[in-house]
């Protein structure tokens, strides 16, 4: 039974950071330090992927008749079901996914063990709050140039694709918070930014996990599977709440916020594990 709110907790967290520009990754390693689920290390590694997908669901839900493609309604029916803005809308996000998925396939194994350590999580966590603090002050007063999802360019997605290699090779960094960093730096909006951020989380976190579950065999014993699917229930239901709140929070606020908490818990991680510790 701890274990399992232990996973529920996670879950929680998870739920919360993988949204929010704050890093996720930073949490679970202090989560990690004071509430370590008793698995196998290799469990322990698709844990922390595969959990993601209870947050993408949440995506899905919220944002459905965004996302879909088809439009089966009698007025979609008479004038014709596919709906081209949103398949142009996807292969700009299959466009912004290939520097990463190119860096996951054939560097991930190389470079993360080197990466995955308290200092680069606490100097990104820094680095890019005070980048989301920057970028907010000298966009203070300028009109974005792209306000909806239409009106993203090729270029646009590809740029914010490779802000988003940087997260997925800087834990720390947050996928959320770069790709979020990036689209603001263009030009977009931040309502923009956030929704496509939404978007391009659905094949990378599909694809990351499924990557993580072929590499792990499917071999989950009865409660490793238990556990895996209480923590992606607890990040689907969290993650409905946090979506709606930042939608809501970022049409009358800004990111800086988001930035001085980075920083902080960038102070922290460095504190605990360099001098507390």
């Amino acid at each position: 039974m701890i274990e399992f709110l232990k996973a529920v907790l996670f879950g929680i967290v998870e739920g919360i950071t993988e949204w929010l520009p704050i890093s996720s990754t930073g949490h679970m390693i202090l989560l990690d330090e004071f509430v370590a689920l008793d698995v196998t290390p290799e469990f322990w590694e698709v844990f922390l992927v595969v959990i993601q997908l209870g947050a993408i669901f949440a995506v899905v839900i919220l944002f459905w008749n965004k996302i879909f493609p088809f439009d089966l309604s009698k007025k979609g029916r008479k004038k014709g079901i596919i709906r081209k803005d949103i398949f142009l809308m996807w292969f700009k996000v299959a466009a912004a996914c290939v520097p990463a998925m190119i860096y996951g396939l054939l560097l991930d194994d190389l470079i993360s063990p080197y990466l995955y350590n308290a200092t680069v999580v606490a100097v990104m966590l820094i680095l890019f709050g005070a980048a989301f603090i920057g970028i907010e002050n000298w966009n203070r007063g300028r009109k974005p140039r792209v306000t909806t999802i239409d009106s993203l360019t090729w270029r646009d997605a590809v740029l914010i694709g490779l802000f988003q290699l940087i997260a997925a090779i800087f834990p720390g960094t947050s996928r959320s918070g770069a790709t979020i960093v990036g689209a603001l730096l263009i030009g977009v909006s931040r309502t923009v930014s956030a929704e496509f951020t939404f978007f391009l989380a659905i094949p990378v976190m599909f694809g990351a996990s499924l990557l993580k579950l072929v590499k792990f065999g499917f071999a989950f014993s009865g409660s490793e599977l238990l556990l895996l699917i209480t923590g992606m229930a607890a990040a689907f239901v969290v993650s409905m709440l946090v979506i709606s709140f930042l939608m809501s929070y970022i049409r009358k606020h800004d990111f800086k916020v988001f930035g001085w908490y980075r920083i902080a818990l960038g102070i922290l991680v460095l504190l605990y594990f360099y001098v507390l510790a």
